[in-house]
């Protein structure tokens, strides 16, 4: 399984990417589209992708639906993106591209890597494709400390607009700009800078992986491990959301707050033959788990954390809670998994944020206030979050897909 997550981690540069493979790993599930008439058999498994980054994979009951456990996560993380008009030009020899920030990338983390560009190209034709640009190397170098020496204890301090724009080449005979790179004029883009280097195990027992985008692909791929590794219930739905945008805010034709999951649970209970009061019910039968990924505790930063809802890498699966409800945890919707944690012996922690630092937030809380389903969230800690390279547990990325199956066999009758 870990041997397979640092493949999908390594194949799943962007939100796009990510998404690719997961419908690619989804075998024996049948595709369906948005735009035309669905056929659904009773126990099998379905899966739609909309715009290349968003993805909804279920499978039906064998008897007649009453209820559905649903696993919420989302495919992107933070980084930088180019921008529309991206060469730069240059200062003398040096060529550049213009970038922006695409959520909270932790900013000091980008510099003086060995970078590419990754992510869709729409070409002249209106064909949309995957790039992943290796052969290609960038690089955003960082300010020597002779040019900064008032702020050597403060460290850089990084501009957005100027200091966040990689270093495409030298050459003064071939400047080498975006279409260069491309091999062709593309009409429209998303691409973003993502790193060179690739997942690797850390520790001297392999217990630690250090990766991009661990946040949330650690979730993402629990969720569909769980529902491949699942069999079909008998009056239970299973279905897992994929969304994209989180980190921006979900509000998107791809996000949390778009119809994505409520279409496909209606188009659903069409074909189930659910209307009126049965479709509320099972509305109110359903139970969410979202998942994400949570900070773990930081031993040189100790003082950020409650000292008694702190989690700690290797201790096992995170439970979520906030006073002000950024995470949509409460008694009744956290009850089903304490006891399922309890009946398969997976290890649970909680997490509460200090009174003086906000919380983050998620997709959990928007599922379930448009939806109107009980929710729990959920995660694995981290080091590093928003860093371009974070750093899990190898046994709680395995506790969290362990945890993902299970929950998708009726965790709430458990």
């Amino acid at each position: 399984m870990i041997d397979d997550f640092i493949s999908f981690l390594n194949r799943s540069p962007t939100s796009w990417h990510a998404a690719n493979e997961i419908a690619v790993r989804l075998t024996g599930f049948t595709r369906l589209s948005e735009e035309e008439g669905w056929r659904l058999e009773k126990g099998k498994g379905y899966y739609l992708v909309r715009d290349g980054s968003a993805v909804a994979a279920f499978r039906l009951p064998k008897k007649k639906m009453r209820r559905a456990v649903l696993l919420a996560t989302h495919l992107d993380s933070p980084s930088l993106k180019l921008k529309p008009i991206a060469d730069a030009g240059g200062s003398g020899q040096i060529s550049q591209f213009f970038t922006e920030l695409y959520g909270s990338p932790l900013l000091h983390t980008w510099l003086d890597r060995d970078l590419c560009l990754a992510g869709r190209v729409v070409d002249k034709a209106g064909q949309s494709k995957l790039v992943f640009l290796k052969d290609h190397p960038l690089i955003i170098p960082s300010l020597a400390p002779h040019f900064d020496k008032g702020n050597l204890d403060k460290g850089l301090q990084i501009n957005r607009q100027d200091h966040l724009r990689p270093i495409v080449s030298l050459s003064r005979e071939k400047p080498l700009g975006l279409a260069q790179i491309l091999n062709e004029e593309p009409i429209a883009f998303d691409l973003f800078l993502v790193p060179l280097e690739q997942a690797a195990f850390l520790g001297q027992q392999k217990e630690m992986i250090a990766s991009a985008r661990l946040d949330n692909l650690t979730s993402a791929y629990a969720a569909l491990y769980g529902m491949t590794a699942s069999e079909a219930q008998d009056d239970a739905l299973q279905i897992a959301l994929f969304f994209d945008h989180e980190e921006v805010g979900s509000g998107s034709y791809l996000g949390a707050e778009s119809s994505f999951l409520s279409q496909t649970l209606d188009r659903i209970a069409f074909h189930e033959g659910l209307s009126g009061d049965d479709l509320f019910s099972f509305r109110s039968r359903t139970w969410c788990i979202s998942a994400d990924a949570a900070h773990g505790y930081h031993p040189n930063f100790a003082d950020r954390f409650d000292p008694k809802n702190a989690p700690w890498l290797g201790d096992g699966v995170i439970l979520k809670t906030n006073g002000q409800m950024r995470y949509a945890t409460t008694a009744t919707s956290a009850a089903p998994l304490i006891r399922l944690c309890r009946k398969k012996d997976i290890p649970l922690q909680t997490f509460a944020s200090r009174s003086d630092i906000p919380s983050g937030s998620t997709v959990g809380s928007i599922v379930s206030a448009a939806c109107g389903v009980s929710t729990v969230d959920i995660g694995i800690g981290m080091l590093a979050m928003h860093s371009i390279r974070e750093t899990i547990s190898t046994q709680d990325q395995i506790l969290l897909c362990k945890l993902l199956k299970e929950a998708l066999h009726d965790a709430r009758e458990s």
